[in-house]
């Protein structure tokens, strides 16, 4: 299971890194937004498209990511401390070493994103889709404590998602 993660982790980093130079090239090639180390604190990005878009480092207390596009997103070593991300798409993310405590992460969805080291202390999870997900071992301990309902968009049940026993 876990080499299957690397495996889909060292795909996925190479496709990336390779795909840069062609879009680089192209005049039409928009650089993704980035909000490293920013501050944004309550800030509303919902229902926004942020594919890609870079917040490694920033603080993003109580800050609005409900139906936001954030495939692909870069949010290394961030603090979402009771951020809503209520239907957000994370698919494919970079979410290592985030503060997520009280956030709420319901109908979320984490397809192949990389979430270790993440904090999860009191987090609503209900229908979020961890599928392929790579997290720590003892996260997807405590997250199954708590894993109930089905993601509206891809159907999967919560549990299935993280491999609950």
């Amino acid at each position: 299971m876990i080499l299957r993660k690397l495996a889909v982790f060292a795909i996925a980093l190479f496709l990336l890194i390779w795909s840069l130079p062609a879009q680089a090239q192209s005049k039409y090639y928009a650089p993704p937004l980035s909000y490293s180390n920013a501050e944004l604190t309550r800030r509303d990005f919902s229902g926004q498209m942020l594919r890609a878009a870079e917040f490694s480092n920033a603080n993003m207390e109580l800050s609005n990511f409900s139906n936001a596009d954030l495939r692909g997103a870069i949010m290394s070593a961030s603090v979402m401390v009771k951020a809503n991300l209520h239907g957000a798409d994370l698919a494919y993310a970079m979410a290592d070493q985030v503060n997520f405590t009280n956030a709420d992460l319901s109908d979320t969805v984490f397809l192949e994103a990389i979430l270790l080291r993440s904090t999860f202390d009191d987090v609503n999870i209900a229908g979020a889709d961890f599928t392929d997900a790579i997290l720590d071992g003892f996260q997807v301990k405590e997250l199954c404590k708590k894993a109930v309902g089905v993601n509206s968009k891809t159907g999967v049940a919560t549990r299935d998602s993280l491999g609950c026993k």
